[in-house]
């Protein structure tokens, strides 16, 4: 179906005013939820296709995560939806104001490769709460999963509602060379540049998650073998594939010796003594990411891992010590498995170190210190993050999640995925049984000066 087609009858179908009613929302939202339910199965074989992610990890991190959004939406978009009073200053007596959320429209849902099915569902199951058409476009690189988000998709809804677009870079191309009334992308920050210079064409609103070199700071008060443990669960989940994943760990120089032992330990006890031979763990992409990982690892840095096979796509779990801001693999964000340690002396150095770096997606901190707890999340800005854990602080509809600066605008999960569908109107509705007379000239008259300063100040 061409996509001039599907504007035009998605437009349509939103101006009748279809989607507005909660009850067709919630409606919407129920299909959706049963659908995912349904194809569990057949979703865990598509992401094991595409990233060779194991059933567990699938449905952990993917259907089920979904599963839960869909099903908190369908708890509270009653009460999201709803007007709120708020309070009318004495000048505009007599009136009612009121916030009204209201949908945008017809959006565009641009999803990537290393959560395909996930960061396919969830902003769309927001656009749906909100009241929204959608168009979404799918990853060519997970061609797998985009295939049952597609099948899913078009048993829940006719495309004059909820349209799939497949296809690569021509697709997306065509896509933002049409006007949208909201587009929300997730990707890369060199694609994501590209998605912001096409809708800043038409002034149309983007919400932008990107990625960014996340760092995991461990200081001397940690407790190494607990921080060790999330450390490799959080990085190495999705082989390092995760946008929040610690992309570097900065930890002080007393520890670091004691955290790299510790966290070789972990990689054993999580993924066996042959990473490379254990069904459970992910790989690769796709060739040309495994390429560009590979030359990233420095041989003569390597403490733990290091090996890869071509064949399969998969790297091992790859701890590097001695590494500076200087080498190859602190030049881009990482996303893969392979994990630098850097050190400080002192922690007050952190902010230096970290000042005028691009704001990172994540921050992750353990310490037993609250003082540092405090200094760190006031005085770095970053999108979001953990105190002692990593990764899981978005694994909750009840926090938005979203990047700052380099990393990204906007925010989604819970309420605030429905309030980046919506746009909130703010509306006074004046009575006609009385017209207060100081705002009307001639401006002369002493009672209304006098009731303007009473009013305003």
């Amino acid at each position: 179906m061409e996509l001039d087609h599907i504007l035009r009858r998605q437009r349509e179908f939103f101006l009748s005013g279809a989607t507005l009613p909660v009850d067709f929302r919630i409606k919407m939202l129920r299909r959706l939820y049963a659908a995912v339910k349904t194809h569990e199965s057949e979703i865990a074989e598509a992401l094991r296709e595409d990233l060779g992610k194991s059933e567990y990890e699938s449905f952990m991190c993917e259907s089920g995560f979904s599963l839960s959004e869909i099903s908190y939406m369908i708890r509270h978009v009653r009460k999201f939806a709803r007007r709120k009073t708020v309070h009318t200053p004495l000048s505009q007596f007599a009136s009612v104001s009121y916030k009204l959320p209201t949908p945008y429209g017809c959006v565009l849902i641009m999803s990537p490769w290393n959560y395909p099915f996930l960061l396919s569902v969830e902003p769309l199951c927001n656009a749906i709460a909100a009241g929204n058409t959608a168009v979404v476009k799918p990853s060519a690189y997970s061609p797998a999963t985009s295939s049952i988000v597609e099948k899913i998709i078009t048993e829940c809804f006719p495309p004059h509602y909820v349209a799939v677009v497949t296809g690569g870079r021509k697709e997306n191309a065509e896509l933002l060379n049409h006007q949208f009334d909201l587009v929300f992308f997730t990707g890369s920050q060199a694609v994501g540049k590209e998605v912001l210079r096409h809708t800043a064409e038409t002034l149309t609103p983007a919400v932008l998650e990107l990625g960014g070199k996340s760092p995991c700071i461990v200081d001397d008060t940690a407790r190494i073998e607990l921080a060790a443990r999330r450390i490799v669960f959080g990085k190495f989940l999705n082989c390092g594939q995760t946008c929040v994943a610690p992309d570097y760990v900065l930890c002080d120089r007393s520890v670091k010796d004691r955290l790299i032992k510790a966290i070789g330990r972990q990689i054993t006890m999580q993924y066996g003594l042959k990473p490379l031979e254990n069904p459970d763990y992910g790989r690769i992409v796709n060739q040309k990411h495994f390429d560009r990982l590979t030359a990233l690892i420095d041989g003569e840095k390597v403490v733990f891992g290091g090996k890869s096979n071509p064949e399969t796509l998969r790297i091992e779990p790859t701890v590097m010590d001695h590494v500076t801001f200087d080498d190859a693999v602190m030049g881009e964000e990482i996303f893969g498995p392979i994990l630098p340690i850097l050190t400080y002396d002192h922690f007050a150095d952190i902010f230096s170190m970290l000042a005028g770096r691009p704001k990172p997606l994540a921050l992750y901190l353990f310490t037993q210190n609250q003082s540092r707890v405090r200094a760190v999340t006031q005085r770095i800005s970053y999108g979001g993050g953990c105190i002692n854990d990593v990764v899981v602080h978005l694994a909750t509809s009840e926090m938005g999640f979203g990047g700052v600066g380099e990393s990204g605008m906007g925010s989604y999960h819970g309420r605030d995925g429905f309030e980046t569908f919506s746009h909130t109107k703010s509306i006074l509705n004046k009575k006609t049984w009385i017209d207060l007379p100081m705002r009307y000239q001639p401006y002369d008259s002493p009672i209304n000066q006098k009731l303007l300063h009473m009013f305003l100040k």
